[in-house]
């Protein structure tokens, strides 16, 4: 977890907290609370004020800055082999709850105009 500054931006303030609560989910393991967790980050970053000052290289605004986008982008690989896991999971459990391919037709799919029109 993090620590916030006193002299960061607002904004960075409020990322570090979403961050801290996505985080938190994530260890838990708790799937519904990473989801809220992510749509409140989501929220955050679009609220991203259009300029953020970060005043001199190596200051304490931009370091924290830097570490909130790296800890974003950690947490974000996290949640993305997460949902990978599930999904395997559901794949391997409930077959029938796979999803379907996005082009072309269901698994299993017989029938249809399309192979009406292949065999006439």
């Amino acid at each position: 977890m993090s620590t916030t500054s006193t002299n960061c931006h607002p904004w960075i303030g409020s990322l570090q907290v979403e961050l801290d609560a996505l985080e938190a989910a994530l260890l838990r393991g708790d799937a519904p609370a990473v989801e809220l967790a992510s749509a409140a980050m989501q929220q955050v970053l679009l609220q991203a004020p259009p300029v953020i000052a970060l005043g001199e290289p190596g200051s304490e605004q931009q370091q924290a800055l830097l570490s909130a986008a790296e800890r974003f982008s950690r947490l974000r690989q996290a949640v993305l082999r997460a949902n990978a896991h599930s999904q395997r999971a559901v794949t391997s459990l409930l077959p029938q709850h796979a999803q379907q391919p996005t082009y072309g037709r269901p698994l299993g799919a017989q029938g249809g105009a399309g192979r009406g029109y292949l065999s006439a």
